[in-house]
């Protein structure tokens, strides 16, 4: 794996190096010992997936807030997302600065978001499946959410007219 740090601290792109032949390829996903190198968590509790099934979709931002916050490991397993993290982390010099991939099954790329980031994601293709590995068990009563369009981050995301739940759609804005 090729790990190639962010300009947001501790967001971190990891690029799958593939071992290809005539029936296809071999990567590795995950390896403890390589994230533990690299200072990531080599514990993930819970794995989630998310299946989209129209191009245009937006699920996000979300997080999971204090006392247990949770980093994810993320990456696209079928279809192509534009994959965005935003630094929510008061007091943080890069607080309300996002950045956004490209997360593909052609591409293998993976991302990890830690603590204290939102994250979302609009598909770009249909029938688009992402694939998330948690440092914390999900707790409904911390889970966050802000807008997806909030005017605090200001996210080009890349399709107009997203198709949206009404539990993002009506996320509340974040403090100023």
């Amino acid at each position: 794996m090729i790990f190639t740090p962010s300009a947001l601290d501790g967001v971190w792109v990891i690029d799958a190096e593939r071992h290809a032949d005539t029936r296809g390829f071999f990567a590795r996903t995950f390896c403890r010992a390589e994230f533990a190198a690299h200072g990531l968590p080599g514990d993930f509790p819970q794995c989630n997936v998310s299946q989209s099934a129209r191009r245009g979709t937006v699920r996000g931002m979300h997080w999971q807030d204090e006392p247990h916050p949770e980093g994810k490991l993320v990456r696209c397993g079928r279809g192509a997302v534009y994959d965005v993290v935003a630094d929510l982390r008061p007091g943080s010099p890069t607080r309300y600065r996002w950045l956004g991939y490209e997360l593909s099954a052609a591409n293998g790329r993976s991302l990890y978001v830690p603590p204290g980031f939102g994250h979302g994601f609009q598909t770009l293709t249909d029938d688009a499946e992402m694939v998330y590995q948690m440092t914390e068990p999900f707790r409904p009563g911390l889970a966050r959410g802000a807008r997806w369009n909030d005017p605090a981050l200001g996210i080009a995301w890349p399709l107009p007219d997203p198709i949206l739940s009404d539990r993002d759609r009506l996320h509340p804005s974040l403090p100023p």
